[in-house]
């Protein structure tokens, strides 16, 4: 869109007008957590809420991607939208009268606000026009439908604008086009017309049809669905995707549906426009509808940002091509149930029925009954391999389990996949108990050659990343959450020659003792980008509120501080984690020695090796290998007597080097020894730790 220069005036005045908690909570569920707002991230896959809204400084911060910026800027990211548009959406939202830098320009400017804009006015006459000729008589037939077999009262046919498309091929153009004078190319951008073949203008989309808006989470028509009301194919028909419409991006009714969602903490889905718009009328409100493919990450992604329990149901027909559409849905976001990232059920009506056929003949708490009861997906899916199929045959028996196999082999956590093997085998066996216990063992040892090898990355880590993830992480976020222990950490890490080791934690550290430093000289401080220091009083003055002046620093370092900003909360977890500080501070102190000590056995191995295969094997030197090689094994093994055993050993040993290096290893495995009982808590230590 070319859109003259907006005077800085203008541009400032939605920068002040524009509240940024109302224009995130359009797009994200928003609850209060003290001062500020939070919820999960619309920019990445959000386990935990991690992004942040705040009202006082008008700016959001996902501390799980590093994504922030003010309002102007989360609608850019958000629908991928230039600078000039969605200053120009602000503005007409919040009433900011528009100026241009160039003056002859303000009138193309108004003349030409928006191409986005028209196409919104086009989609809403179109949506009125509709609207107006369901209740002429050319579309008496359709609202009889309506009111007969869809049996909907005329405040839900009001709600959800339907309208009716006369069966003129140029009704709607010359209503657009030749007496709202809109141009025809915006006219056919929107979908709603289409050239002739033959070169000979245009012809409507839909006609004679039953029209159903579809709308974006503003409330605004970017498309239609239309039902034909004859034989004619295909039975719906929906606009083509244009620059308001994308499908796979798109969820009817999910307008109507958020505030639902949220207060359920649940969405379902269902197929049909006609099965939403009957269980909203039936006061099931936390429902939408798929535009007619299969159910998309994006789409799924939409859902989970209202619901924080990320539930969501399908209920798609139970026919053969309603199991398809929902395994078509499942096999799109299954990566995500596996890793628990959606709770994901189906639920499949009695008799095969729809969700609008089964309200025309049961309750509206029946339907939430069996919603209620909705098995997760996993288990439907066995459900479906066990289905029809004959396990007294033997082939049949071997493609249901090896379906079951291979739905198992991809759970990653251990004691679901036991659950499960455990349920199979019993369904296997048909209640023959001996059956199942050897069934059992059969499919834990086939699940287990389907596992997730090399699905994990925590695996391709160095095998002490956890040990020192694990030790540092405590040791900061005691720093952080414990002030009267920040000395001890100081000295514990001076007196062992520590420091941290990881580059995210070092970044961390790094900006603790920045922020302590400029508290102390009261002096700028390179890298804080002029932040303010934050301080609470006590009875002894003001006191650095570290926690919060280092939050507060992180929209100057956002890659780096996503790595580091779980150490900023606590949880239950974590709150036990840190209950005894001292006890703590020894266990990771040690932890840390402990990962530095097992390198230095690593380099002495390497350079005993070389060392070994430098000198000749003479007598006395192989009593020293099966030592060594003992002692890497982990045995029980004799201590060499002492240094002065040493001495004679080094006198008559042809590789005094070997010798040496031998020696120094096993002075370090005791020195781990030693690590080992720092790290771990007695109960004397327990009941003298204050």
């Amino acid at each position: 869109m070319n859109v003259p220069r907006l005077h800085p005036e203008t541009i400032d005045q939605v920068r002040h007008a524009a509240d940024i908690v109302e224009v995130v909570s359009d797009h994200v569920v928003l609850r209060k957590q003290g001062r500020d707002f939070v919820g999960s991230c619309p920019f990445h896959e959000d386990k935990s809420p991690s992004f942040s809204v705040s009202p006082g400084k008008q700016f959001y911060y996902c501390f799980g991607c590093g994504a922030g910026g003010n309002t102007i800027k989360f609608l850019m990211e958000f629908g991928k939208r230039s600078f000039s548009e969605v200053v120009l959406e602000l503005a007409q939202r919040y009433q900011v009268p528009v100026k241009t830098l160039e003056g002859a320009d303000r009138q193309a400017l108004q003349q030409q606000l928006s191409a986005r804009e028209q196409l919104y006015e086009i989609l809403a006459l179109a949506t009125r026009f509709f609207e107006h000729a369901l209740h002429q008589s050319p579309g008496e037939a359709a609202l009889a439908y309506l009111q007969s077999q869809r049996q909907l009262d005329s405040s839900t046919i009001q709600q959800f604008q339907l309208g009716y498309a006369p069966a003129g091929w140029e009704v709607l153009s010359g209503y657009l086009v030749d007496q709202k004078h809109f141009p025809v190319a915006l006219v056919e951008q929107a979908g709603l017309i289409v050239p002739r073949k033959s070169g000979g203008g245009y012809y409507d989309r839909f006609r004679d049809r039953l029209m159903i808006p579809i709308r974006d989470l503003q409330g605004r028509t970017i498309g239609f669905g239309g039902r034909t009301l004859t034989d004619e194919q295909p039975k719906y028909l929906n606009s083509p995707e244009t620059q308001l419409f994308d499908k796979g991006k798109t969820l009817f009714g999910l307008d109507q549906a958020r505030a639902a969602i949220v207060k359920q903490d649940q969405a379902v889905v269902v197929e049909g426009y006609f099965d939403a718009i009957a269980l909203h009328a039936a006061g099931i409100t936390h429902v939408v509808a798929s535009m007619g493919t299969a159910l998309t990450l994006d789409q799924v992604r939409q859902l989970l940002r209202y619901t924080e329990s990320k539930q969501v149901v399908l209920n798609f027909d139970a026919d053969a091509a309603g199991t398809k559409a929902a395994e078509r849905a499942i096999g799109g976001i299954q990566e995500l149930a596996y890793r628990g990232e959606v709770q994901l059920r189906v639920l499949n009506l009695p008799e095969g029925k729809d969700a609008d056929e089964f309200l025309q003949t049961y309750s509206a708490e029946q339907y939430q009954a069996l919603l209620a009861e909705a098995p997760l997906w996993l288990d439907w899916q066995i459900q479906q391999a066990l289905s029809g199929q004959d396990l007294k045959q033997a082939d049949q028996f071997h493609v249901a389990t090896q379906q079951i196999v291979q739905l198992l082999g991809n759970l990653p956590n251990a004691s679901l996949r036991t659950h499960y093997i455990h349920d199979c085998a019993e369904r296997l066996s048909q209640g023959d108990s001996r059956l199942a216990l050897q069934l059992e063992a059969d499919l834990r040892t086939q699940v287990r050659g389907q596992r997730w090898h090399g699905r994990s990355q925590k695996w391709q880590r160095p095998a002490d990343y956890s040990l020192r993830e694990v030790a540092e992480a405590q040791l900061l976020r005691i720093y952080l959450h414990c002030p009267d222990y920040r000395q001890d950490i100081c000295n514990t890490l001076n007196q062992r020659d520590l420091e941290f080791g990881l580059s995210h934690h070092r970044f961390l550290w790094r900006q603790i003792l920045e922020v302590e430093a400029g508290m102390e000289s009261a002096a700028p401080v390179a890298l804080t980008n002029a932040n303010e220091l934050n301080y609470s009083e006590d009875d002894h003055g003001p006191v650095l509120d570290l926690v919060t002046t280092l939050r507060d620093r992180c929209t100057d370092f956002p890659q780096e501080m996503q790595q580091v900003y779980h150490l900023f909360q606590l949880d239950e977890k974590t709150q036990l984690d840190i209950l005894r500080p001292p006890l703590i501070i020894q266990a990771a102190a040690a932890s840390l020695e402990r990962v530095m000590a097992e390198k230095r056995c690593r380099h002495l191995l390497k350079l005993w090796e070389e060392a070994s295969c430098a000198g000749e094997a003479v007598p006395g030197q192989e009593p020293l290998l099966g030592h060594y090689t003992a002692i890497l094994d982990g045995e029980q093994h004799q201590e060499l007597a002492d240094e002065e055993e040493y001495h004679q050993q080094l006198q008559t040993t042809a590789n005094p080097e070997a010798l040496r290096l031998q020696w120094l290893f096993y002075k370090e495995k005791r020195y781990l020894q030693q690590l080992d009982q720092q790290r771990y808590v007695t109960l004397p230590d327990l009941a003298q730790a204050p």
